[in-house]
């Protein structure tokens, strides 16, 4: 596919998506808004500038493949997705409502393009690792892109995965932690910290960038960092912010999973430009 490289662009892509998040969770009364916001730049750089697949031949054999593995941020993979065409945009602002294709969680019974259905926490990486060897073993070049929470990773298969991963040398995988440092509960540290982080995958074999993970060209520096690394996976520990882009929602444990007002939309929006 054509793939859009400028920072503004991406830029501009983003600032829709966030706009779409916002729309889509307040018209269903119900979502996840701060998780699917942390991760705008993360799902952008990747669909719009890295990887290689096609919405006009989603099953094309050699794509790369992408899992939300904290599926219920699916909101803002939906919204690339129809950004992208894989999905309708109009049909958005059902989100979780019944008949809909866009269920609270990535749901392939509904949208085939998905590689798998995603959001029971801890099993996107074991998903992911399955993908990268079978390209290995048919001699294809894609890759395996696996987004991970943090809350997510207090979980045991997690780093199950996180050992198998390097011992097996699977160099097309790459796990990105959307560390915003909230989950359900409230701050990360304050329920089973996860600090040192970095040093805890390098400790398993990874090769492990910490970077911001809302810029974009840290995101395409580390991405293409990734791709030169050969003989172990690459983790990207994308530091962010829950809520990105709209003030009352950032770093609020209470957004994790409340929806906006109507008229917490409209100050949203407004912030969002």
């Amino acid at each position: 596919m054509l793939k859009t490289c400028d920072v503004r662009e991406l830029q501009a892509i983003c600032r829709q998506i966030r706009r779409d998040i916002i729309t889509m969770i307040t018209a269903a009364k119900s979502g996840h808004p701060g998780g699917s916001l942390s991760a705008v730049e993360i799902v952008t750089t990747l669909f719009f500038d890295v990887m290689k697949h096609d919405p006009a031949n989603p099953k094309w054999a050699d794509r790369d493949r992408f899992l939300l593995s904290k599926g219920h941020a699916c909101p803002v993979l939906y919204s690339a997705f129809a950004e992208l065409g894989y999905t309708p945009k109009d049909q958005l602002n059902t989100l979780r409502k019944l008949g809909s294709i866009y269920q609270g969680h990535p749901d392939v019974r509904f949208i085939p393009a998905l590689e798998a259905s995603t959001g029971s926490l801890g099993q996107g990486l074991s998903l992911g690792i399955g993908m990268a060897l079978a390209a290995r073993l048919n001699g294809s070049p894609s890759r395996t892109f696996v987004v991970l929470g943090d809350g997510e990773s207090q979980e045991g298969q997690i780093w199950e995965a996180a050992m198998f991963a390097p011992f097996h040398k699977i160099d097309n995988l790459v796990c990105i932690v959307d560390y915003n440092k909230i989950q359900l509960d409230g701050f990360v540290k304050d329920i089973l910290d996860l600090s040192p982080l970095a040093e805890k995958w390098r400790a398993f074999g990874w090769h492990a960038i910490e970077l911001d993970g809302h810029s974009i060209p840290a995101l395409q520096s580390a991405f293409a960092e990734a791709a030169e690394v050969k003989g172990k996976p690459t983790v990207l520990i994308a530091n962010t912010i829950k809520g990105k882009g709209v003030s009352f929602m950032e770093n609020n444990p209470k957004f994790h999973g409340v929806a906006p007002t109507e008229k917490e939309m409209e100050l949203a929006l407004q912030e969002i430009g």
